[in-house]
C-alpha cells in the first residue's frame, strides 16, 4: 500500500496538487476536514463526539480524529493507497497515525513537502482572497500570521518525518504542471 502525506504551508498548492495526484495514481484522498464534516453529517458515534467538542468551541481531540481515520481505512480496504491531506498537523498526531498504520500492517511511504517562498505564498493567498470573496484571505497581515502558525505548530511534523527518512522537499514554485512533474518524479521512485 502506498501512503503519501502531502505537506506544505497555506498557499503552497496542496489542494490543487492533491487532486492531480489522486487522479493520476488512484489513491484514496483522506482529508480529515472532509472526514470530520461527513461523520458529523452522518451522525456516527465519532461524529457526535466530535460535534460536542466543536459546539463548545474546542478542538477535536486526536483520539477522535484517529478513530475517524481508522473507520475510513476500514471502509476502503481495497485501496491502492491513501493521500493524507491536512493530517497529521502535530507530532502526537503523526505518532498516533504511525501506530494505527502499523496495526493495519502498512506505514507512511513518503512525505512530500512543497516549498514556496513566503512572499509568493502571501501573494497567492491574497490573490485567492480577492477572487474567492473571503475578505480575511485578502488581508496580508492575516496571511503572515497563518504562515507563522504553520512554522511553529506544523513544521515540526516535517522534522519528525525527516528523522524517519521519509521526507522529500519539493520546489513548489512554477506552474501547476511543473510542480506536478516534480511531485510525480518523486512518487514514481517509491510507488513501484
Amino acid at each position: 500500500m502506498f501512503n503519501l502525506v502531502l505537506f506544505g504551508p497555506p498557499g503552497s498548492g496542496k489542494g490543487t496538487q492533491s487532486d492531480k495526484i489522486v487522479e493520476e495514481y488512484g489513491l484514496v484522498h483522506l482529508s480529515t476536514g472532509n472526514l470530520l464534516r461527513q461523520e458529523i453529517k452522518d451522525k456516527t458515534p465519532l461524529g457526535l463526539e466530535a460535534k460536542a467538542f466543536i459546539d463548545k468551541g474546542q478542538l477535536v481531540p486526536d483520539e477522535v480524529v484517529i478513530g475517524m481515520v481508522d473507520s475510513y481505512f476500514d471502509a476502503h480496504k481495497d485501496a491502492r493507497g491513501f493521500l493524507f491531506d491536512g493530517f497529521p498537523r502535530t507530532i502526537p498526531q503523526a505518532k498516533a497515525l504511525d501506530n494505527l498504520l502499523e496495526l493495519k500492517k502498512t506505514a507512511i511511504t513518503q512525505v512530500l513537502m512543497l516549498e514556496v517562498d513566503e512572499e509568493e505564498l502571501i501573494k497567492r493567498l491574497v490573490h485567492r482572497g480577492k477572487t474567492s470573496g473571503r475578505s480575511d484571505d485578502a488581508d496580508e497581515n492575516v496571511q503572515r500570521k497563518r504562515q507563522e502558525v504553520y512554522r511553529k505548530e506544523t513544521l515540526p511534523v516535517a522534522e519528525y518525518y525527516s528523522r524517519e527518512k521519509k521526507l522529500k522537499q519539493i520546489n513548489g514554485m512554477g506552474t501547476i504542471g511543473e510542480i506536478f512533474e516534480r511531485l510525480s518524479a518523486s512518487i514514481e521512485k517509491k510507488i513501484k
